[in-house]
């Protein structure tokens, strides 16, 4: 399994979000009725695609936020991923900055209509972000694999506090290319579109 120095992982990670709320800010200045257009039958809008992401966020960040709350001492400056939490990472995490190539099947609970309210998502998907900024940083300090948090589809599963982290930001990076090309597709144009994934970060 993979093995991180703590304070690296936090790090990088609070890196990688500042680039998805970059990407956050990208679409808010976007033409919002391209936001909301589905350019083919099958495929999400990107309006849809930041619902995906809430949904996410609306499980997972207070999990997170009411573990870290906890009163606890221990301590490990390195942190070593689970079998559940690699495996479910690299399935997720983008192989590179122009496309999604490893599709997924999306669970039926995780998708939405695209009778959405443009700001509203966008105003949450902004949110989540900085609420996971903080949390990154309460995590400092923490033992990141004393900490599990279940994932979406069953209780049953738990991963470690810093691979459900990893796999979180993983999925956000994943969906913000997808995204980005769902926008490039309908006319907009994306050379300012911040780089959401560091060239050979595993």
């Amino acid at each position: 399994m993979a093995k991180f120095k703590s304070e690296e992982l936090l790090s990088a990670l609070s890196q990688d979000v500042n680039r998805i709320k970059e990407a956050g800010a990208f679409f808010n200045s976007a033409d919002k009725n391209k936001v909301a257009y589905i350019p083919e039958k099958g495929q999400w809008s990107v309006v849809q695609v930041l619902e995906h992401l809430n949904a996410y966020n609306r499980h997972y960040l207070p999990l997170i936020e009411k573990e870290l709350a906890v009163v606890t001492y221990d301590t490990n400056a390195w942190f070593a991923s689970g079998y559940w939490g690699e495996k479910f990472t690299r399935m997720m995490k983008p192989k590179n900055v122009f496309e999604v190539t490893n599709k997924m099947k999306t669970n039926k609970k995780m998708s939405f209509p695209n009778s959405l309210n443009v700001d509203t998502v966008l105003k949450e998907f902004l949110a989540g972000q900085d609420k996971l900024q903080q949390l990154l940083e309460q995590a400092k300090g923490k033992d990141l694999a004393k900490i599990h948090i279940p994932i979406t589809l069953t209780k049953l599963i738990k991963l470690r506090l810093g691979d459900t982290l990893r796999f979180l930001i993983a999925h956000e990076q994943r969906h913000m290319i997808q995204a980005r090309n769902t926008l490039k597709t309908v006319g907009v144009a994306t050379d300012k579109f911040p780089v959401i994934l560091e060239a050979g970060k595993q």
